[in-house]
C-alpha cells in the first residue's frame, strides 16, 4: 500500500509540473494498441488543459529520433508506453528538454525527474498498461478525464493484462470505468463479428480438441450439438444464439474437452463490452477493439485507431474498413509459415524456433505472427518463438513471444543474444523486441541458435 502511495504521489508531481508548463509539447507513443490507447487518453486530457502539443507515432525509439528531438523548438518532450529502456540516451541527447516519461516497461539505469513508472516503487509492470500509467497522469491533470478509464482497461487488454480479471493498478483503473458492462461467459475471441463456426475453429485458447483447427470439423461439432449454422442465409454469430443455445454450446466444449489435458472448466471468462456502442462492431467488445488498434498501428495507419478511441464515426469506418486487408495480410503470413516450417528460413527446435520471413511480410506484422503461433497449439509450453522482418529502411525487426505461461523472460534473453552484436531490446518478460541492421541478421541468428541450445542443455542440467 506504501509503494502504491508512493506512484500515485509521483503521478501527482509529474501532473503538478505539466499544468505549469507554458511551451509546447511533443508526444511520443508507440504504434501497438497500448501506445494507441495512450495517444488518445493524452489527446484529451492536453486539449482539456488547452495545451498545444504535436504527437509522433513510432515503432520504437532510436538515436535518430532523439537527434531530431534535440534539435526541434518543443521544450517539452513526453514519451508514452516506451522510454523506460532508453533513458541514458534520452536524458543526454534531450538534456535541453523538459522530459517526462510515462512508461511501465524494464528500466534501463539512469535517472529522469518525471519518470512514472510502476517498477521504480516495486509495482508490477503487468498490473497496469502504458495507458494505464497515462490514464492515471490525466485524472491527476483534471478528475474529468476519468471518462476515459475504459481506454485504460482497452490498453491493459491489448498488453495481455487480463487473466479471468485484473489485479493491482488495473482493478483499482476498472472501477473508474463506469461505461463498460462486463460479462462473464465463454473465453472466445470474435463474439460480436466472426461466424460461430470461425470462433470455434480459431479456437486456442481455450482449445477444443477435434474442432480447434478445421473449419469442417466447426461446422460438423455445431451441428451435431443442434444449433443452426446460417439463419435468413447468413452466417449466425456467438451473440445472437439464444440463452438455450449457448447452454447446449458450453455444455457440448466441456463434454469435447473431458479425457484431454485440457481443463473442462477452463472455457469462461470475462468480456469487457463499451456500453454505448453498437453490437456486432469490432469496437464493442475490447478484446476486439484492441486488435483493431493493432491493425492501424501494424498498418501503419495510427491515426485512424486513435481517432477511433476519440470516438470520430468517418475515422472509425475507416479503421474497420482496414481490418479486412489487416486479416488477409495476417492469413498470408500464417500460409507462408505453415508453408516454410520444412525448409531452411525457419528453424525448430524442442525449446526454440527461429524464423527469419526477410521481406514476406510487414516488420509491423512479425510480432502479431510469433504470438498466434505461441498460442496455436503447434509448440511445447516454454518454448520460445523468434520471428524476423526487413524493415523498409534496411534493418531487421526482431520479435518474441514464448508459448503458454511458463516463467520465461523474454526480454531477459532477447538482450542476452542481441548485445553480443552490439544492440539492445526492449519490451517485456512476456514479449521483447529489438531492431538490429540487415548486416547483422545472420551473425544474429547463429548467435541465437548456439545461445538457447546452450541454455536448453543446461536448463535440462538443472
Amino acid at each position: 500500500m506504501l509503494m502504491a502511495q508512493a506512484f500515485f504521489d509521483a503521478v501527482m508531481k509529474a501532473a503538478s509540473s505539466l499544468k505549469k508548463e507554458e511551451g509546447p509539447i511533443h508526444v511520443i507513443t508507440h504504434l501497438d494498441s497500448d501506445g494507441l490507447t495512450s495517444a488518445a487518453i493524452m489527446t484529451k486530457a492536453l486539449k482539456r488543459e488547452g495545451k498545444i502539443f504535436v504527437l509522433t507515432v513510432v515503432k520504437q525509439i532510436a538515436d535518430s529520433l532523439l537527434q531530431r528531438l534535440a534539435k526541434e523548438s518543443y521544450p517539452i518532450v513526453m514519451f508514452l508506453d516506451l522510454g523506460s529502456g532508453n533513458l541514458s540516451k534520452i536524458s543526454n541527447i534531450l538534456k535541453e528538454k523538459t522530459v517526462y516519461v510515462l512508461d511501465h516497461h524494464q528500466i534501463q539505469e539512469a535517472t529522469i525527474e518525471f519518470h512514472i513508472n510502476p517498477l521504480l516503487f516495486d509495482l508490477s509492470g503487468q498490473d497496469i498498461s502504458g495507458a494505464g500509467v497515462s490514464y492515471l497522469f490525466a485524472k491527476a491533470l483534471n478528475p474529468l478525464n476519468k471518462e476515459n478509464a475504459h481506454l485504460a482497461i482497452l490498453g491493459a487488454i491489448g498488453d495481455m493484462q487480463e487473466n479471468k480479471g485484473f489485479s493491482g493498478l488495473n482493478a483499482e483503473i476498472l472501477k473508474d470505468a463506469t461505461n463498460l458492462e462486463i460479462k462473464n461467459g465463454l473465453r472466445m475471441f470474435g463474439a460480436q463479428t466472426r461466424p460461430l463456426h470461425k470462433i470455434l475453429e480459431y479456437s486456442y485458447d481455450p482449445y477444443i480438441p477435434g474442432v480447434t483447427g478445421s473449419e469442417a470439423q466447426s461446422m460438423r461439432f455445431l451441428e451435431e450439438t443442434g444449433i443452426p449454422l446460417r439463419e435468413n442465409g447468413k452466417y449466425r454469430k456467438l451473440i445472437q444464439l439464444s440463452p438455450e443455445e449457448v447452454k447446449k454450446l458450453i455444455t457440448a466444449i466441456i463434454l469435447r474437452r473431458l479425457g484431454s489435458e485440457q481443463n473442462p472448466e477452463d472455457i469462461f471468462g470475462n468480456s469487457y463490452l463499451v456500453k454505448d456502442e453498437e453490437d456486432e462492431l469490432p469496437t464493442k467488445d475490447l478484446k476486439e477493439f484492441s486488435t483493431l488498434l493493432n491493425c492501424c498501428g501494424r498498418m501503419n495507419k495510427p491515426s485512424l485507431g486513435i481517432g477511433t478511441c476519440l470516438n470520430d464515426s468517418n475515422l472509425k469506418q475507416k479503421a474497420i474498413e482496414l481490418l479486412v486487408s489487416y486479416k488477409l495480410e495476417i492469413i498470408t503470413a500464417l500460409n507462408w509459415f505453415h508453408s516454410n516450417r520444412k525448409n531452411p528460413c525457419i528453424q525448430e527446435e524442442e525449446s526454440f524456433i527461429l524464423i527469419n520471413a526477410e521481406d514476406h511480410m510487414r516488420d509491423t506484422l512479425i510480432g502479431t505472427l510469433c504470438s498466434i503461433i505461441s498460442r496455436s497449439g503447434v509448440y511445447k509450453e516454454g518454448a520460445l518463438i523468434i520471428g524476423l522482418a526487413h524493415t523498409l529502411d534496411d534493418n531487421t525487426k526482431i520479435s518474441v513471444r514464448c508459448v503458454g505461461n511458463a516463467d520465461v523472460n523474454a526480454k531477459e534473453i532477447l538482450n542476452e543474444i542481441t548485445k553480443r552484436i552490439g544492440y539492445e531490446a526492449g519490451g517485456h518478460p512476456q514479449a521483447a523486441g529489438s531492431l538490429i541492421p540487415q548486416e547483422k541478421e545472420i551473425e544474429f541468428l547463429q548467435i541465437a541458435s548456439a545461445y538457447l541450445k546452450k541454455r536448453a542443455i543446461e536448463e535440462v542440467v538443472k
